[in-house]
């Protein structure tokens, strides 16, 4: 039996990937983006085909209504987003990505695809589908774990 512990390994790896995307020569591109702000930025990105709203924003990061007024309020002054008004409801505001948004996603999708391809050099496709079966595992076993627990 091997005496590697999985949670640690995780870990270790987690740690490797997140110092990789800290050097990464495009991140003084968006040094000035929060981590809060780059997954807004990205869920929003993803769901840029239908209009969302901070109800919506409030549902997905499961936060309060102050908080995710903060948030976007910090994002709307940085140029991040627009809030506007739809018709029919004064009190809706559909938030929509800015083009400098846009750049930073854009930046940061180049980022990812780099570090993926980094992760896996010298990993063969059955390599990789053997260890998405085994992390789907890892992933199932704590989420039965957490819930067990609450």
């Amino acid at each position: 039996m091997n005496d590697r512990r999985v949670g640690f390994e995780l870990h270790r790896s987690s740690r490797i990937v997140k110092r990789y995307m800290d050097k990464d020569a495009s991140k003084s591109y968006v040094e000035k983006i929060t981590g809060t702000h780059g997954r807004v930025i990205g869920w929003l990105y993803t769901n840029r085909d239908r209009d969302i709203f901070q109800r919506d924003f409030e549902k997905e990061f499961d936060i309060r209504r102050s908080t995710a007024s903060k948030i976007l309020s910090l994002m709307e002054s940085n140029e991040l987003i627009i809030r506007e008004g739809v018709p029919g409801d004064a009190r809706l505001k559909k938030i929509t990505l800015t083009e400098k948004a846009l750049e930073v996603q854009s930046v940061v999708e180049k980022a990812f695809a780099r570090m993926e391809e980094k992760i896996k050099e010298g990993i063969t496709d059955g390599e990789l589908e053997i260890f998405f079966r085994v992390l789907d595992k890892v992933n199932k076993n704590m989420e039965r774990n957490d819930t067990e627990n609450d």
